[in-house]
């Protein structure tokens, strides 16, 4: 039997780990857009940093989901290309868009399929943080992007979820939460991919639940709940019992509701 070294090993787990990504976001793709209340305050908060008026212009949507964002993009007057990881988001995308100044592509944002310097402006919301290394993906971002051009991004940082993080680990030392990257990181990775003009808001956004399993629900029905490293079958009916007592802890008396946490980086990137 071939012996597989450390690099083969590695990349074979990051396929899958990307296969079980894709798998989980095409799940979701019909229940979406009932769930996504979050992504899309943070994609409209990235969309104004765009003009009103694109025409002429020809805009990549990476990590499009069901083309909440691609549809306004269009109607501004761009021709928009709608890139995911996921094929059922894609036709999803392409229900909701339709064809008119359209297209649509599955792929990659570690390896976008497109030739250099080909798009005004590359948009992309809250898609990055599924990516194990920021810095490919913006290096990406900055060589599909014409001279002159835009890339825009959002992105989760450390922190984010922490109230059912700290609450799961009063239950066992699983990871039942994807961990998110410090802002320190960012700059490196914005570093790294020579993306060196670039302007940086941070947000901290609360979403308020009646429910720890409400908040469980969004995460699945989104498709967000991957988790590196998990193993499966960890989660029972008891487990999920001992998860909304202990998330409790972070119910608030004046308004009886269950936050959720997330810190948000939105990325403008000058080419």
């Amino acid at each position: 039997m071939q012996a597989i070294n450390i690099d083969e090993a590695a990349i074979r787990l990051a396929i899958a780990d990307k296969e079980a990504i894709a798998a989980s976001f095409g799940k979701a793709a019909a229940t979406y857009d009932q769930h996504a209340a979050f992504q899309r305050d943070v994609g409209q908060r990235l969309l104004a940093q765009l003009p009103d008026d694109l025409t002429g212009s020809r805009v990549l949507d990476l990590g499009c989901g069901t083309g909440f964002f691609s549809q306004q993009l269009n109607a501004r007057g761009a021709e928009v290309v709608c890139l995911d990881l996921s094929q059922p988001m894609l036709e999803q995308a392409r229900k909701r868009c339709g064809e008119s100044g359209m297209r649509y592509q599955q792929g990659d944002a570690e390896c976008l399929p497109f030739a250099d310097n080909q798009f005004d402006y590359v948009f992309s919301s809250l898609a990055l943080q599924w990516c194990d290394d920021l810095a490919i993906p913006l290096g990406e971002m900055r060589r599909v992007t014409k001279p002159g051009g835009q890339a825009l991004f959002s992105t989760l940082l450390e922190g984010s979820l922490n109230e059912l993080k700290l609450a799961w680990r009063k239950i066992d030392t699983h990871q039942h939460v994807n961990d998110f990257v410090p802002l320190n990181q960012v700059n490196i990775a914005l570093a790294q991919s020579h993306c060196n003009n670039h302007h940086l808001d941070l947000a901290s956004i609360v979403v308020w639940y009646d429910s720890a399993f409400s908040l469980m629900r969004d995460l699945k029905g989104i498709g967000a709940n991957h988790v590196a490293g998990r193993s499966h079958g960890l989660t029972s009916r008891k487990m999920l019992i001992q998860l909304e007592h202990e998330y409790q802890a972070f119910r608030k008396k004046h308004q009886g509701l269950l936050p959720a946490t997330y810190q948000v980086c939105l990325g403008i990137i000058n080419l």
